[in-house]
């Protein structure tokens, strides 16, 4: 492989124009796409299979005028201070609203609040239930446009007016996340290299990888339904990975220039050794992240799906257009030094790098134990992780959705937001629908956490019917988990003892409960899956059993480090004013398995990047303590730069507007910060220098049967000091014979 891509680099370093008018083109084509094939996004968190979607598919056949998968608003209106909704005047200007609502284009019905008893029992607040005849995906920009007039007519009218439900989901809004992690690593390429044009290379080359990707992203919304969260974490990890790949090949480049190497042999071995590293580490951030498709959630197939395809372009532009600007830049990435700033260590100074690991191989032990014992501290909070899907509880307070929650739950009660739909189906036996239905909901009411049951609305056909329970508590509590399942338990009871009449829970709450119980179901066997494929892929790499064991279980402390701190920020509130969290609940269920895709990715990168050189010095002949200072000495300084611009780009989508992206971003830059500071930096070094030569012990029959992937490029150096060495002795040939 380094072979194959040492000639790639000379390649493209001298037929750079070629190579830069051809990605031009592909930036101009894939910009084309995405103007002419765009789409809409949404949000929809369902699981075929489960009872929800069931139950949603049965209604959506028996029921179509119950339009179960139509997009929903909630409008929630309050009397002025003094007054009622049931007030002549209030109620007229309720009247006129809910009039107006109707006239909203794909409407498909209004509740009327009065006919319904949407009204508190206090009389303040009341509420109209808008049912929709598309899906919230489906929903047009004038159907929105009508909600705000209607809510505006109620305003002026001296009423307070809120909306929520998912027909209020928009797409998000741009924030400033992408301009800080850019100017962030801008700052850190700057100090690391002292030089404002190698460190205008890797960010070059990262905001035209990113443009490909997002712009084939957007294209392909026009062709598939997407969530609107999919582009974000492209763009979040793509930005990442690609400014860090293209910095390890810089910094190699300007060491092999160093050495005194002409542009194109450098611009060879850099991509031929250090870009070896950045396939295996790009490779196994794909694996992670296409991986995702194996649980069977619907977007987060599309989520990995488009950020393996990020880091994949990520990793071609690495190897194939970073050579050709380091050809237009040639010997300039050494000079255009900025004052201050050394861009490496001077001749005779140990570098800090180097300085910490000497640190560590003295005291191994005292600092593996305090490494250790701080990511256990950090991970307690994981204890109490409660996973969910956050709705308008977790929106910001200034948005009319919260409002509208706050308002519902101040009138109605919490569980007013959170209204389960329970379906009983008499298609098989079980008598006629309406009382089979009624008997039920003898039994709910039986129920501890039902605050209401509305009575049973039957379809015409008289084997289905419908049932709205309102539980006591929010739809993200524990109550309401524990009210559907003790509900599904009476279902199966009811339908034992009544001759086949079946009952199932669906709706938005129980939807997100259910997807929230899938994705729990299949956290600790992706975790598996993953810590057993970085195993196997370390062995390939490093030849040693060991090695690829330390690394699985530093990733393994990474990963309940990282839960703890989300658990303590998003769930307990800790640090919350200071990060911009404006309301804790449940950690979205998505994130744990989304995270360990990530995260398990970049660990890996880490670990080949820092722990290669090691192994190259050791297997020259350097003692197993020296090897990890020698390894460090050269690699630390990139590897540090390379995480600290990983997190300032993670953190910067901490100013996101949306939730569920805030705490997806703090949770990638709080695993890196623990992988590449804690575990890759003391804790590698502290065990590698207490176990030695063991270290990098394996098995002879294994070491026959395992394919060499020469990822540090260790044939590529004997195969040019060959070719250099037969080129001496032709000349000295030539010399000798006159010709």
């Amino acid at each position: 492989m380094a072979t194959f891509l040492y000639r790639l680099g000379r390649f493209s370093y001298r037929r750079r124009r070629l190579v830069a008018l051809l990605w031009a083109a592909l930036v101009l084509a894939c910009g084309a796409g995405a103007a002419t094939l765009s789409g809409p996004t949404a949000d929809d968190f369902s699981i075929p299979g489960t009872e929800s979607q069931q139950a949603i598919d049965l209604l959506g056949e028996r029921m179509p005028q119950a339009n179960a998968d139509g997009a929903t608003a909630r409008v929630v209106f309050a009397a002025p201070e003094g007054a009622k909704v049931t007030d002549p005047q209030v109620k007229t200007a309720v009247d006129q609203v809910v009039a107006r609502l109707g006239q909203t284009p794909q409407i498909a019905q209004v509740a009327d609040p009065y006919q319904a008893k949407a009204v508190s029992p206090d009389g303040r607040v009341a509420y109209a239930q808008a049912t929709f005849t598309v899906s919230p995906i489906d929903l047009s920009d004038g159907a929105r446009d009508g909600l705000a007039a209607a809510a505006d007519q109620g305003r002026a009218a001296g009423l307070t007016v809120e909306m929520g439900g998912d027909a209020m989901q928009t797409m998000p809004e741009q924030s400033a996340a992408e301009v800080i992690g850019i100017a962030v690593a801008a700052v850190v390429l700057i100090i690391t290299f002292g030089s404002l044009i190698a460190a205008g290379l890797p960010l070059l080359n990262a905001i035209l990888g990113v443009a490909i990707a997002m712009a084939v992203i957007t294209a392909a919304t026009g062709l598939i339904e997407m969530s609107s969260m999919t582009s974000t974490l492209a763009l979040m990890l793509g930005l990442a990975v690609a400014i860090d790949y293209a910095l390890f090949i810089v910094s190699r480049y300007r060491a092999e220039l160093l050495e005194g190497r002409e542009g194109a042999d450098a611009a060879g071995r850099a991509v031929g050794t250090a870009g070896s590293a950045v396939v295996f580490a790009g490779l196994t951030v794909f694996i992670a992240l296409a991986g995702l498709t194996v649980v069977g959630i619907p977007i987060l197939t599309e989520m990995g799906l488009a950020a393996a395809f990020a880091v994949a372009v990520a990793v071609l532009i690495a190897l194939s257009l970073l050579p050709a600007l380091l050809g237009f830049a040639g010997r300039r990435v050494l000079g255009g030094k900025i004052p201050g700033l050394r861009g490496g260590a001077r001749p005779g100074h140990r570098p800090v790098g180097e300085r910490w690991a000497r640190f560590v191989v003295r005291r191994p032990l005292p600092v593996l134990i305090a490494a250790v014992a701080a990511l256990g501290v950090v991970a307690i909070p994981a204890l109490d992780l409660r996973l969910g899907l956050p709705g308008d509880e977790v929106a910001s307070t200034d948005t009319t959705q919260r409002k509208a929650y706050d308002l519902l739950s101040d009138g109605f009660g919490p569980g007013i937001n959170g209204p389960l739909l329970v379906v009983v189906d008499t298609a098989d036996g079980g008598g006629p629908a309406p009382a089979a239905a009624q008997r039920f909901t003898g039994e709910l009411q039986r129920l501890p956490g039902v605050a209401a049951v509305t009575p049973p609305a039957p379809n015409p056909a008289g084997d289905t019917a419908l049932l709205t329970v309102i539980p006591k508590t929010g739809p993200s509590e524990a109550g309401t988990e524990t009210l559907v399942s003790g509900i599904r338990d009476a279902a199966g009871r009811f339908e034992a003892s009544s001759g086949g009449a079946a009952a199932m829970v669906t709706g938005q709450t129980a939807m997100a409960i259910d997807v929230s119980d899938k994705l729990a179901d299949a956290l600790v066997p992706y975790l598996a899956v993953v810590i057993g494929l970085a195993f196997l892929l370390l062995l390939l790499v490093f030849r040693s059993l060991l090695v690829p064991l330390k690394a699985a279980l530093g990733f393994l402390l990474t990963v309940v480090a990282t839960f703890g701190a989300v658990v303590a920020v998003f769930q307990w509130g800790w640090l919350a004013g200071l990060l911009g969290v404006e309301t804790t609940g449940p950690i979205m269920s998505i994130m744990p398995i989304l995270m360990i895709g990530v995260v398990f990715g970049l660990a890996v990168d880490y670990q080949v990047f820092l722990v290669t050189r090691m192994r190259e010095e050791y297997v020259h002949g350097a003692e197993p303590k020296d090897a990890v200072v020698t390894g460090f000495r050269h690699n630390a300084r990139v590897v540090t730069a390379a995480a600290v611009i990983m997190i300032a780009v993670f953190a910067g989508f901490l100013f996101a507007h949306e939730p569920m992206i805030k705490m997806i971003g703090f949770a990638l830059a709080a695993g890196v910060l623990f992988d590449a500071f804690v575990v890759r930096m003391a804790i590698v070094p502290a065990v590698m220098a207490l176990t030695g030569k063991a270290a990098w012990w394996l098995p002879r029959w294994l070491d026959r049967v395992l394919p060499n992937v020469d990822v540090e490029g260790e044939r590529l150096r004997h195969r040019l000091a060959a070719e250099r060495e037969a080129g001496d002795r032709d000349a000295a040939e030539r010399v000798a014979t006159g010709s």
